[in-house]
């Protein structure tokens, strides 16, 4: 798991629009689904393994996760409760 630094003023980087970017996080696919897999989720699993891009980003891929039923909020307790991604980088 990536995470892609908080949210901040576009116009700190030089060339940019005064704009605010969001939080996001990208997730190995094969590193959600070893987690569902091991919660026992095997039916989200699957469904993630057969709709999802292998880098999956949460801001790009929300309706996907949404339509397998993870929303942003579930996605990050499952990635906080299953120990894994431990590299986060801003």
């Amino acid at each position: 798991m990536t995470r892609c630094g908080p949210a901040r003023r576009a116009a700190d980087s030089p060339g940019t629009s005064s704009a605010w970017t969001e939080d996001r996080v990208n997730i190995d696919k094969q590193e959600l689904l070893k987690l569902l897999r091991t919660q026992g989720d095997n039916d989200t699993a699957d469904q993630v393994e057969q709709q999802l891009p292998d880098e999956i980003d949460t801001d790009r891929d929300g309706g996907a996760l949404a339509s397998v039923g993870l929303d942003e909020t579930q996605l990050r307790a499952k990635l906080a409760a299953g120990g894994f991604g431990t590299t986060l980088t801003p």
